[in-house]
């Protein structure tokens, strides 16, 4: 049987929802701060993809603020301290998504398409259920909705371990990988769809890598812009996806290449038989 792409798997922050992925910074650094500890925005977004309470042990590790937290706590932080501090988070997180839940340009539109096309749509997230739960109605209001989905804690691990895209599959009833698309704008996010053996898609304007909204992107000079894109796309293009996007906008082009690829009997980069 023919094979074509059946099934894309969409992150949410920086991919579909919120330019420039702020919610999820804003709340980190809000939290630390909440600490009496100082963390930069820049800071907070190095291990961005994987799962919340993962996210806040790296940070906790850096070492320009372990040596705050033993400042003030004269002791290294414990699991239990990670687990109080994502009970704190996610509060937080749930102002900034209400805050920053708007769709990404174009989604919409690229939801239209893929169902027309017969194309299922999914997502992996490193969000808490409790957190997704929040973001499923406010996209569905804008025009997106995904058709199965995994987040952190539905697997025993999470990105970059292909656990939550096998998830999705088996909930779709899909098992070849060929047919898949993994699309994100993190590290551990591509790297969880060469895991799984799928097409991989980084989005580097729009996302993460950037971390500018939208209106900050627009008001820049054409040629600081244009600098700041090649400089991100270069960025994603060394994490290795198979395709490089600035924006979903720009993914039907790419699914129409890969079918292309696909009837040659060519495979993705990171796949194995």
């Amino acid at each position: 049987m023919k094979t074509s792409v059946k099934a894309v798997i969409f992150d949410w922050a920086g991919t579909t929802v919120d330019y420039g992925s702020r919610a999820p910074m804003g709340a980190f650094v809000k939290l630390f701060e909440s600490e009496g500890i100082e963390m930069t925005i820049a800071q907070a977004r190095i291990p961005m993809g994987i799962s919340k309470w993962e996210h806040i042990n790296f940070l906790l590790n850096l070492p320009e603020i372990q040596s705050q937290w033993l400042e003030i706590h004269e002791i290294s932080h414990t699991d239990a301290d990670v687990d109080r501090l994502l009970d704190v988070f996610v509060p937080m997180n749930k102002v900034n998504i209400l805050e920053c839940g708007q769709l990404i340009p174009g989604v919409a539109t690229l939801a239209k398409v893929l169902r027309r096309r017969g194309i299922k749509i999914g997502s992996t997230t490193g969000y808490t259920r409790e957190l997704l739960d929040l973001l499923l109605p406010i996209a569905k209001e804008q025009g997106y909705e995904v058709d199965v989905f995994s987040y952190s804690g539905d697997t025993p691990l999470g990105r970059p371990s292909a656990q939550m895209m096998i998830k999705c599959a088996r909930q779709l009833g899909l098992d070849n990988p060929l047919s898949f698309i993994k699309v994100d704008d993190t590290q551990p996010g591509i790297e969880e769809g060469k895991s799984f053996g799928c097409w991989t898609v980084g989005v580097a304007v729009s996302g993460n890598t950037l971390g500018l909204s939208l209106d900050e992107l627009e008001v820049l000079p054409v040629g600081e812009a244009d600098r700041l894109k090649n400089v991100v796309r270069a960025n994603m293009q060394e994490m290795q996806p198979d395709f490089v996007i600035d924006s979903v906008a720009d993914l039907l082009p790419v699914i129409d290449e890969i079918n292309k690829r696909l009837d040659l009997g060519e495979k993705p980069n990171s796949y194995s038989s």
